[in-house]
C-alpha cells in the first residue's frame, strides 16, 4: 500500500512536470487578444474588470506580477498562473483517473499487484496527458484567462470528493465535504462553471451511504439542483440583493446613513449563522452541523468578491460599472448591462409585445439616501406567443439571417417547436458542442472561424493554401476518440455506477451548458473553452482505455505485466499524436504582436488625444499597454459601447494618469441612467436646414420643451430635432495649432456641416457631439480605424488619417482620396510602429493577429499612394518595401488590403513585381472561393472577403493596362456570383 502510494505520487507529479514544461515553452509572453489584456491590467493593479469579475482570479494574478523584474514582464508571471492551474489540473485528474481505476482492477483493501500498478499509472498518464495536450486545455492553459483556474476547481473537487468517498464513515472524514464547499465559494470568484460539477459530487455521496433507488436518485439530483441553484441565484445575487433591501429602507425610510443596513443584515446572518451552529452541536445533528458549515465556507471563498466594491471606491482607471454600493454592486453580480436570454419558457424572435411593465425600482446613491431611478422596462407577450424551449429567439437582423442557415425558416414566419429543436440539436450542441468535442479528440480542419471537424486528412491537393498548411489543421486519426469510447465500456461494463457519474459530470459540463447558454447564431469568436470541463471527463474515459485495451490483450498476452506495458505503450500514441500535432498552433512563445498592434494604434494619436474605440481587441491591449507597461498614459481611450452608461462617463470627466478629464458640459443628471438613453428623430421645421451643434447641446442640457415629445403615459423624451448640423470654427486658432497637413491650411473652413443619417441617437453619440460642441479643437480626437461606420455619425468626410486612427479635423476631405497629413503618418509607420517577429517564419497567428495586419497592410498602401501622388516615387517605394520587409508574405498573406500595392509597384516600374503579386492573389482567392463554395453558407464570410479581394483585382488590373487579365476575372467573378445566387 505504501510503495503504490509513492508510486502514485511520483507518477503524478512526473506527469504534472511534463504539462508545466509544455506550458511554460509554448507560454505567451505577453498579452493576447480579447479579454487577456484587461485580466493582466487589473491584475496587476487590483482594477475593476467587466461583470461579474473574477476577484480571486485578480488576487492570484496580483500575486505573481509581484515576481516581475520589469513591467514588461508582468504580462508573462500572470500568463504562468492559468499555466500552473492547467498543470494542477492535469496532476487532480491523473489522480482522479487512478482512484477509478483502481477500483476496477482490485477489490478495497487490496494492494494492486505489480502488473496492476503499472496499469493504473500507464491509465493516469495516459488520460491525463490528454487533457494536456486537448486544443481546448492548452489553449487556456498558454494565457491570462479564467477558465484555466475554473478547470482546476472542477479537477480538485471532483478529486475531493472521491476522497471523501474512501474516508465515509471515519471520524472527521466530512473536512472533505467542508474542504469541496470552500473550493466552491472560491471558484465563483473564478468562473461559475464549477458549479455545474455539483450533480456529479451529489451523487457520489448518495451511492455511498444510501442504497440507490429510482426515486433516491431522483431525490438526490432534485437536492444537487437545489444547491446549485441555491448558490448561483441565491447565494451570489441573493444575499447582496437582501442587503440591498434592507439598506434602502434603512436608509430612506429610517433615515439613518449609508452602510447602517448592510450591517444591520450582516449582523443578522452571523446570528442566525450562529444560532443554526448551536443548535446542530445540542442536538448532535451531524447532518445540519456540516449543511451549516460548508454554508459558512462557501461564504468564505466567496468573500474574495468583497474586493470589487472595495477597490471601485478608489475610483480606479478601470472600474467597469462603477460597484462601489452595495446596490450598484448587485447589477454587478447579475450582469444586468448584458441584458436576458430567454431559457426555458419565452418568446421567439419575431414575437410582438401587447404592452410593457416596469420592473423593480432602480436606485442609485445619492448625497444622503438612495434616489430612485427609471425602473427597468419589460415587454408583456401573449401567452400564445411563449414556447417551451425558445431557441430562435433573436432579432438581430445579423442573427435572422444565420437562423435562416439552419432551418428552413421563411419571412416573417414563426418558428415551430420543431424548428427551435432542429436549431438547438443543429447549432447549439452540433455546431457549438460537439464541434468542439470532435476539435480535441478527432482533429481539426483549419483555425478559421465555423471550421469544421477534420475526420481524415487525405489529399490537401484540392485545398486553398491557407486551409491545407494551416498549422491549426490537425489529424488525431480517430485515435482519442476511440480510445475514450473504450475506455466507456470497459467502466460500464465493470463499475455502472462510477461511469454514471462520470457521464454526469461530462453532461452537466457540457452539453447542459450548450442549453443554458441558449447561444446566438453567431459568436464574436469560439466558444470551445466554455467546454473544458466536458472535454476534462471524456479524458477520464480516454485513460481507463487503457484498462479496456489490456483486457483486450489478455486473449494474446498471458503475462500481466507485460500487458500492462504494451497497453500503456500503445496508448501513449494519444496524448503523442495530439502533441505533434497540436505544438505547432499552441506555441506563442514568441507572439507579441497584439500589445504591438495596441501600442502602434496609440502612436496615431497626438498627445493627450482621445480615442474611441470599438470592442474588447480594440481595447483590452490598449488597457494593457497603459495600465501595465506605462505607455501613452496622456491618450484617453474610450469603448464607444460603455459611452451609453453614465458610470463609464463620469470616468472620462475624472483624471486619468497624464490624460486630462474630458471637457464636457453635460452633467450626471442630464446622462444619468434612464435619461437621455437615446434621442429619437423628431424632425423640427424650424432647425430642417441645421442647427449649431453647440446650441442644440445646451437646449439638451436646459432639458428644452422644444425637443421634447409625448412617449408614453406621462413620460416624455427629448428628440434629434435634426438629421443636419454644422459647427463655427475659429480659422485662425486651428491654423496656429497646426496640426492640419500643411497642403490643406488653406482648407480649413470656418464652419463644419455634416448630416447624421440615423434614426435616433444613442448616449455615446450625444456625449460624442458634446465633446465636439466643448472641446473647441483643444484636445485632438481620434476615431480608431476599426471603429463601426455607423458610429461615425456622418463625421468621416471630416477624418484626417495619421495611422492606425481617424483625426477629426475642420478640413473636408475631397470626394477623390482621403484627407492625410502624410508628415505625421510617415512619421509613425515609419519610426515608430512595431511588428516584432511577424518576419520570422514558424509563428502561428490567428485570424485576429491577421485582421490586425491587414488593417496595418492598408495603411501602409494609402500611405505609399499618396506619396506617390505627389509625384515622390522614392517615398512611396520605401513605404511598400519596407511594409512587405516587416509584413512579409511568407507569414502574413496577402489579405483583401494589398491589391492597391499591384498599381503602387507597377507604377513605380516594377511590373515583374506587380504582375507576380496579382497571379498570386487571383490563385488565392479562386481556390479559397472554390472550396469555401463547397462547405456552404457557413463561411460566407470567407466567401464575401475574398470575392471583395477578386474584384479589387480586376479593378487593379484595369488600372495598370491588362485589360485581357482583367476581363478573365471579370468572368470568373460572374461565375461566382452566379454560385453565391444559387
Amino acid at each position: 500500500m505504501t510503495d503504490y502510494r509513492k508510486i502514485n505520487n511520483l507518477v503524478g507529479w512526473v506527469v504534472f512536470l511534463i504539462a508545466t514544461i509544455v506550458y511554460v515553452l509554448t507560454l505567451e509572453p505577453t498579452a493576447s487578444f480579447w479579454d487577456a489584456g484587461e485580466f493582466i491590467a487589473c491584475s496587476y493593479k487590483l482594477l475593476v474588470p467587466h461583470p461579474p469579475g473574477a476577484p480571486f482570479y485578480l488576487l492570484m494574478g496580483r500575486l505573481f506580477s509581484m515576481f516581475a523584474s520589469d513591467p514588461t514582464q508582468v504580462a508573462w508571471w500572470v500568463n504562468l498562473l492559468s499555466a500552473l492551474c492547467s498543470s494542477f489540473t492535469v496532476l487532480f485528474l491523473f489522480w482522479t483517473i487512478t482512484i477509478l481505476a483502481r477500483r476496477l482492477l482490485t477489490k478495497a483493501g487490496e494492494a494492486p499487484t505489480t502488473g496492476n500498478t503499472l496499469l493504473i499509472m500507464g491509465s493516469g498518464a495516459v488520460g491525463a496527458l490528454a487533457y494536456t495536450f486537448s486544443d481546448s486545455a492548452w489553449f487556456s492553459a498558454v494565457e491570462a484567462e479564467v477558465y484555466a483556474m475554473s478547470s482546476f476547481f472542477t479537477a480538485i473537487v471532483f478529486w475531493a470528493i472521491l476522497r471523501w468517498e474512501a474516508k465515509a464513515g471515519e471520524a472527521y472524514s466530512d473536512k472533505w465535504l467542508i474542504l469541496i464547499a470552500y473550493l466552491v465559494g472560491l471558484s465563483i470568484g473564478a468562473h461559475l462553471l464549477n458549479l455545474v460539477a455539483i450533480p456529479a459530487i451529489a451523487f457520489i455521496y448518495y451511492f455511498r451511504l444510501y442504497k440507490p433507488s429510482f426515486w433516491g436518485g431522483v431525490i438526490a439530483f432534485m437536492i444537487s439542483a437545489v444547491i446549485v441553484v441555491s448558490i448561483l441565484w441565491g447565494v451570489i445575487p441573493g444575499l447582496p440583493t437582501i442587503a440591498g433591501n434592507f439598506e434602502v429602507f434603512f436608509v430612506n425610510s429610517l433615515g439613518l446613513p449609508f452602510s447602517s443596513g448592510i450591517l444591520v443584515f450582516v449582523a443578522l446572518v452571523i446570528a442566525a449563522i450562529g444560532f443554526g451552529l448551536r443548535y446542530s452541536i445540542k442536538t448532535n445533528n451531524r447532518i445540519l452541523n456540516t449543511v451549516i458549515l460548508s454554508f459558512i465556507f462557501v461564504l468564505i471563498g466567496y468573500s474574495s468578491y468583497m474586493m470589487i466594491p472595495i477597490r471601485s471606491s478608489y475610483d480606479p482607471t478601470i472600474d467597469e460599472n462603477d460597484p462601489d454600493d452595495i446596490l450598484s454592486f448587485v447589477s454587478y453580480l447579475k450582469r444586468e448591462q448584458y441584458g436576458d436570454r430567454p431559457l426555458l419558457y419565452g418568446p421567439q424572435y419575431n414575437a410582438q409585445p401587447i404592452g410593457q411593465e416596469e420592473g423593480e425600482v432602480r436606485y442609485v446613491k445619492g448625497k444622503d439616501k438612495y434616489v430612485a431611478s427609471s425602473p427597468k422596462i419589460e415587454p408583456i407577450y401573449e401567452s400564445k406567443d411563449k414556447v417551451l424551449l425558445p431557441r430562435i429567439y433573436s432579432d438581430a437582423p445579423q442573427h435572422l439571417d444565420e437562423y435562416r442557415k439552419w432551418v428552413d425558416l421563411k419571412e416573417g414566419q414563426t418558428p415551430s417547436f420543431g424548428q427551435n429543436m432542429s436549431f438547438l440539436l443543429r447549432y447549439q450542441l452540433g455546431h457549438m458542442y460537439w464541434r468542439y468535442f470532435g476539435w480535441n479528440f478527432i482533429g481539426r480542419e483549419s483555425d478559421v472561424q465555423q471550421s469544421g471537424v477534420l475526420w481524415f486528412d487525405g489529399n490537401k491537393d484540392s485545398l486553398p493554401p491557407s486551409v491545407a498548411n494551416s498549422k491549426a489543421r490537425n489529424s488525431f486519426f480517430l485515435l482519442p476518440l476511440l480510445v475514450g469510447i473504450l475506455g466507456l465500456i470497459y467502466q460500464v461494463r465493470k463499475n455502472e455506477r462510477d461511469a454514471f457519474v462520470i457521464g454526469l459530470l461530462f453532461f452537466f459540463t457540457g452539453i447542459a451548458i450548450a442549453l443554458y447558454l441558449n447561444q446566438p447564431p453567431i459568436e464574436p469568436r469560439e466558444r470551445d473553452y466554455t467546454f473544458a470541463g466536458s472535454f476534462y471527463s471524456f479524458c477520464i474515459w480516454i485513460g481507463l482505455g487503457v484498462l479496456g485495451l489490456a483486457e483486450l490483450l489478455g486473449k494474446i498476452i498471458q503475462s500481466q505485466q507485460a500487458r500492462a506495458a504494451v497497453a500503456t505503450v500503445v496508448c501513449l500514441a494519444v496524448p503523442g499524436i495530439m502533441a505533434a500535432e497540436g505544438w505547432d498552433d499552441h506555441d506563442r512563445s514568441e507572439r507579441y504582436q497584439s500589445v504591438d498592434s495596441a501600442k502602434n494604434l496609440l502612436d496615431s494619436v497626438a498627445p493627450n488625444g482621445i480615442l474611441f474605440t470599438n470592442g474588447d481587441n480594440d481595447t483590452f491591449p490598449l488597457w494593457y499597454a497603459q495600465e501595465v507597461e506605462g505607455y501613452r498614459t496622456d491618450v484617453r481611450v474610450s469603448v464607444l459601447s460603455y459611452l451609453n452608461t453614465d458610470w463609464y462617463i463620469d470616468q472620462m470627466k475624472r483624471q486619468a494618469y497624464k490624460s486630462d478629464p474630458w471637457p464636457l458640459s453635460l452633467e450626471n443628471e442630464d446622462y444619468r441612467q434612464g435619461t437621455n438613453d437615446y434621442l429619437p428623430f423628431v424632425e423640427r421645421e424650424q432647425v430642417t436646414a441645421g442647427i449649431d451643434l453647440k446650441q442644440f447641446v445646451q437646449l439638451v442640457k436646459d432639458d428644452h420643451p422644444a425637443l421634447k415629445v409625448q412617449y408614453g403615459a406621462g413620460t416624455t423624451l427629448l428628440t434629434m430635432p435634426t438629421k443636419n448640423y454644422f459647427l463655427n470654427v475659429d480659422k485662425a486658432k486651428v491654423q496656429n495649432m497646426g496640426f492640419v497637413s500643411k497642403d490643406r491650411q488653406t482648407e480649413i473652413t470656418d464652419r463644419m456641416q455634416w448630416t447624421i443619417n440615423k434614426s435616433m441617437l444613442e448616449k455615446k453619440h450625444l456625449i460624442i457631439l458634446d465633446l465636439l460642441a466643448t472641446n473647441n479643437w483643444e484636445r485632438p480626437v481620434y476615431f480608431a480605424s476599426t471603429v463601426n461606420r455607423a458610429d461615425f455619425m456622418g463625421l468621416s468626410e471630416y477624418f484626417q488619417l495619421e495611422g492606425l486612427a481617424y483625426r477629426i479635423v475642420p478640413v473636408k476631405a475631397s470626394e477623390e482620396s482621403e484627407n492625410i497629413n502624410k508628415e505625421v503618418m510617415y512619421e509613425n509607420l515609419m519610426k515608430k510602429f512595431r511588428f516584432r517577429n511577424f518576419d520570422k517564419e514558424g509563428i502561428f497567428y490567428d485570424e485576429n493577429y491577421y485582421r490586425f495586419s491587414a488593417q496595418a497592410r492598408e495603411k501602409y498602401a494609402i500611405l505609399a499612394a499618396a506619396y506617390l501622388e505627389d509625384g515622390n516615387k522614392a517615398r512611396a517605394k520605401e513605404i511598400a518595401d519596407y511594409c512587405f520587409k516587416v509584413m512579409p508574405v511568407s507569414t502574413i498573406p496577402y489579405d483583401y488590403f494589398t491589391p492597391p500595392f499591384i498599381a503602387i509597384y507597377a507604377e513605380l516600374g516594377e511590373t515583374q513585381k506587380a504582375d507576380q503579386m496579382l497571379e498570386k492573389m487571383a490563385k488565392d482567392s479562386q481556390e479559397a472561393l472554390d472550396y469555401y463554395f463547397t462547405k456552404g453558407p457557413l463561411f460566407d464570410m470567407e466567401i464575401q472577403t475574398n470575392m471583395v479581394m477578386l474584384q479589387q483585382l480586376i479593378g487593379v488590373a484595369q488600372q495598370i493596362g491588362k485589360d485581357q487579365r482583367a476581363a478573365q476575372l471579370q468572368e470568373q467573378f460572374m461565375q461566382y456570383m452566379q454560385r453565391m445566387r444559387r
